[in-house]
């Protein structure tokens, strides 16, 4: 990382600010990473380490609240007042933004709704998988890349997630039936979000964000869960794709 923006520096000729986003986030209490799935971060202090080598400081935040600053402030979300972003891919991740500001929350863990638990789950989804953060049946668990690999591998055809896409576009009857699924445990786990936040518009990134099914299917399946008669609530695919939690990065730093 410090090789990356001394190069961009020499390149650019100038020295720059710098922003990272991370999994998990910096702990309230000690400064150190907590909750990162790339487990050998947490217990570091990242932010510090990388200032010194630096000789700047350097601001950190969730990568998954990166990607929703990124798309709050000019992204899918412009202009909306309440965004919810949502990362779905290796993890599952989520940020609030309000205004186009990030809401970090007293204890640094608002939008973190893939710790929660499945909810409305059947008898087949109890007590679900086991999580790296140490419970059971975590949202995450179950939306995550891996968690649709897992799925549709109980039918014992290990695959990947494109794979899977691919043959429901086919027409694969178990490949379809694994999507539907998919797509009823994210319009249960997004209601939620929706019952407590009341979001103007979600925003989907990360690599399942680009199953495009999704934003059709989805907001057909939430409003049994949702506590209204009318779900207003806009689901979109990312404006700046991957390229998001990156861009999202750099506005932690304010833009001269």
């Amino acid at each position: 990382m410090v090789a990356i923006v001394r190069d961009l520096e020499e390149r650019h000729g100038q020295r720059c600010s710098v922003g990272v986003g991370t999994p998990g986030a910096i702990s309230p209490r000690d400064g150190r990473l907590r909750n990162a799935n790339s487990t050998c971060l947490n217990g570091m202090q990242l932010d510090r380490d990388l200032g010194e080598r630096l000789a700047r400081p350097v601001r950190i935040a969730n990568d998954a609240d990166c990607f929703t600053l990124s798309e709050a402030r000019d992204g899918a979300a412009a202009g909306a007042a309440s965004v919810f972003g949502v990362i779905i891919g290796t993890g599952t991740g989520g940020g609030i933004a309000i205004n186009g500001r990030l809401l970090a929350g007293p204890n640094a863990i608002a939008g973190e709704w893939a710790h929660n638990p499945l909810p409305w789950p059947s008898d087949d989804e109890r007590p679900g998988p086991e999580c790296y953060c140490g419970k059971r049946g975590c949202i995450e668990t179950f939306l995550c890349g891996p968690g649709l690999v897992r799925d549709y591998a109980g039918l014992g055809a290990p695959t990947a997630a494109e794979w899977i896409v691919q043959r429901a576009d086919a027409g694969e009857t178990a490949a379809l039936d694994c999507l539907t699924r998919y797509e009823d445990r994210l319009a249960r786990s997004l209601a939620g979000v929706i019952n407590i936040l009341d979001p103007e518009t979600i925003v989907l990134g990360g690599g399942l964000s680009n199953i495009e099914r999704l934003y059709e299917q989805v907001p057909l399946l939430w409003g049994r869960h949702v506590f209204s008669d009318v779900v207003r609530t806009r689901l979109l695919p990312p404006l700046h794709g991957d390229s998001s939690g990156v861009r999202g990065a750099a506005w932690l730093w304010p833009q001269t």
